[in-house]
């Protein structure tokens, strides 16, 4: 009970609060959700993907094993996703909208902190690394796939190219394989709107609670969740069993892929208007919900599971 009552404080609780804030801006100020969407999309998070790339510090043999688990856990979790849904018969922007919020997790402004509390800071570092590619993942990937959910195929792959975040990746590589170092008249205004880039993903999302009301097409929100919080963290423990994943490293990876849906999915779904109503409903659905499942599944990598 105290480990639960701590996530909803410390973990929890900060993401509401921003969320009402965007809520009440919303709904005092009508302040439009798809113009503070597209300075996210289009500024605040090529940002903070290069940002977190270029500070990141740890070994290069198990980067790559992290990073290979998220690639496998992203692409194993998609394809649960497309089976659970081949009786469904979903339109396009429909199937595009459950293939992103089921694949892509709340790595980064949740999971992050909950890997801190449970599991320490070397945890952590492990976890940003979970974070770091399940993002690039989501801006390429993800970004592809909402786009060919309104424009098909060779469409979305021209605009993939325009995507800011692919860019702040190149970028990223870039400067790391260079060892370059960035001047403080460059690296100073990327820290700052990299900073900005969580604060308004849950302003978008309290903005997304607005237009409320009753869930759209609650069975499939209901799908969702099921596979997002019960669905995936058994994908996680098949996948870190068989690459041999242990101690802190098993840890983290495993509580990030327990995680809600990504907020981040919500600003992909209004960018490219693929059922933002339901990727809202199933966001929301997961996040209360996952203080019950997150819970159970510390606990049980602290007892040794």
């Amino acid at each position: 009970m105290d480990l639960l009552l701590t996530i909803l404080a410390d973990d929890l609780l900060p993401i509401f609060v921003v969320a009402s804030i965007g809520f009440v801006l919303a709904r005092r100020l009508h302040v439009d959700a798809r113009s503070i969407s597209r300075i996210t999309f289009n500024a605040l998070a090529p940002c903070l993907v290069f940002n977190l790339l270029v500070t990141s510090r740890v070994g290069a043999a198990e980067f790559g094993l992290i990073v290979a688990y998220t690639l496998l856990f992203v692409a194993a979790v998609g394809v649960m996703a497309r089976v659970a849904a081949i009786p469904l018969r979903l339109d396009r922007p429909h199937m595009a909208a459950f293939l992103i919020v089921v694949m892509f997790s709340n790595a980064g402004n949740y999971g992050l902190s909950v890997v801190l509390f449970a599991f320490g800071g070397e945890a952590l570092a492990r976890a940003a690394i979970f974070f770091v590619t399940s993002a690039l993942v989501m801006y390429t990937f993800g970004t592809f796939l909402a786009s060919r959910g309104r424009h098909g195929g060779r469409a979305a792959l021209r605009g993939l190219a325009r995507v800011p975040a692919v860019w702040g990746l190149a970028a990223a590589v870039l400067v790391v394989w260079t060892g370059a170092d960035l001047p403080k008249a460059v690296s100073r205004p990327v820290d700052l709107l990299a900073a900005a880039a969580i604060p308004s993903m849950l302003l978008v999302l309290g903005m997304q609670f607005e237009k409320g009301g009753k869930p759209e097409r609650p069975g499939l929100v209901a799908l969702a969740a099921a596979l997002v919080l019960v669905g995936s963290p058994i994908v996680g423990f098949l996948l870190a069993s068989a690459l041999g994943l242990t101690g802190v490293t098993r840890q983290a990876v495993l509580v990030q892929s327990a995680m809600p849906s990504a907020v981040i999915t919500t600003i992909v779904a209004l960018e490219f208007d693929i059922a933002p109503s339901f990727v809202g409903s199933v966001v929301v659905a997961t996040t209360l919900a996952s203080p019950v499942t997150v819970s159970i599944l510390i606990a049980l990598l602290q007892s040794g599971f």
